[in-house]
């Protein structure tokens, strides 16, 4: 999947885990760095990355969620390890999950965590050990729409639902129109599109829509793939984001990043605060904050919180992993996995992010990825 490269300006994932103490502040304010064609901009530390060893090519793929930091983050590691090329291709979370699985990559990127099953599937390539998820960055799937003369449209949980399952497929159908009084609804029909590609950015929309509207949405919230009958499929964030923006009486679902990049309207959701959440990387961030640690050992899978009503908290999250072998990795590829995960987890790392809408992690979970990575073996 190929990105426009203004999407690297997008305010793209946004922040994982966050507490109170963390900000969306633009890194590296005091210094002249000049952006990069891309639209992002080199770290002014960029000599401090260590290359510990990295060498030659490591193949990574995965989740299209973090493509927009992926560029980022290769662009100023290679910068900084000469030799060294890091190939990251977008093909969606299962896709990822796919190939690491089948020892094609080194590094696998997965908006949610690794099943039971594709644990047990990894040790047969990380010979002594296993796949483990460790987080990098997370924040809001924007539901973006297209509708002529509507320039804030809320929806709900249960509405959201009949939409994506087609049980509401006009645009001044009653439950819509109750939740925007004074809107001018036109009679159209909703054309909805999802992906049609495994994606951990679906897998999370459903774990919103079962948890919150479980009476609506009666889908396996495990599935990566489009469970729903109906709609109009398109491949990747980037097809389901071109899609909308250019079918009139459009909606679908993809990382905010990409409704910035396309000047996408998205919706704002009724979760029974006072007022309704806007998908921002700060909202998201309130939402997010409440992530608790459900791995063991080495593995940093989180569990999410998609019922929260906390006041300016967006409750459609995702939390983006980089999954590695914790041992058996090949000798040829495991200096460059390591220095690769030390830089992106590092605090020049997230920093390098946040002209791009990242923000860091927050210190509690970047202190045990930190400590994870050097065991890497």
């Amino acid at each position: 999947m190929k990105l426009s490269k203004n999407g690297l300006r997008a305010s793209a994932i946004g922040a994982l885990v966050v507490s109170g103490a963390l900000v969306l502040s633009a890194c590296g304010s005091d210094n002249n760095n000049e952006p990069t064609k891309d639209g992002g901009k080199t770290s002014a530390a960029a000599s401090n990355i260590k290359c510990d060893g990295a060498k030659g090519q490591l193949l990574a793929a995965g989740s299209s969620a973090q493509k927009n930091a992926m560029d980022l983050w290769v662009k100023n590691f290679q910068a900084a390890c000469s030799g060294v090329e890091v190939n990251y291709q977008a093909i969606g979370s299962g896709g990822g999950i796919t190939k690491f699985n089948q020892g094609q990559v080194a590094l696998a990127g997965s908006d949610s965590a690794l099943k039971d099953e594709e644990v047990a599937a990894s040790q047969k390539v990380c010979a002594g050990g296993k796949g483990i998820n460790l987080p990098m960055v997370g924040g809001p799937i924007a539901i973006g729409y297209k509708l002529d003369g509507v320039d804030n449209l809320v929806l709900d949980a249960p509405t959201l639902a009949k939409i994506f399952d087609t049980k509401i497929t006009k645009w001044n159908d009653p439950a819509i129109a109750k939740l925007n009084p004074g809107a001018k609804l036109p009679g159209s029909t909703i054309q909805a599109f999802h992906r049609s590609d495994e994606s951990g950015t679906t897998q999370n929309l459903g774990k919103y829509l079962s948890a919150t509207a479980p009476a609506d949405w009666k889908y396996d919230p495990k599935t990566k793939s489009w469970p729903a009958p109906g709609g109009q499929a398109a491949n990747g964030s980037s097809g389901v984001a071109t899609a909308v923006k250019d079918a009139e009486g459009s909606i679908g679902y993809f990382e905010l990043s990409y409704a910035t990049a396309n000047k996408i309207s998205t919706v704002s959701i009724n979760t029974g605060a006072s007022a309704p959440v806007a998908a921002t990387t700060e909202n998201a961030s309130k939402a997010i904050a409440a992530a608790k640690v459900k791995g063991t050992g080495s593995d940093l899978a989180l569990s999410l919180d998609y019922t929260t009503k906390a006041e300016g908290a967006y409750p459609i999250t995702l939390v983006t992993y980089e999954i590695a072998c914790d041992k058996g990795n090949k000798a040829e590829t495991l200096p460059t996995v390591k220095a690769f995960l030390n830089y992106t987890a590092s605090e020049e790392g997230q920093k390098v992010l946040s002209d791009a809408g990242y923000a860091p992690l927050p210190a509690e979970i970047a202190a045990k990825v930190r400590a994870i990575v050097p065991t890497l073996s």
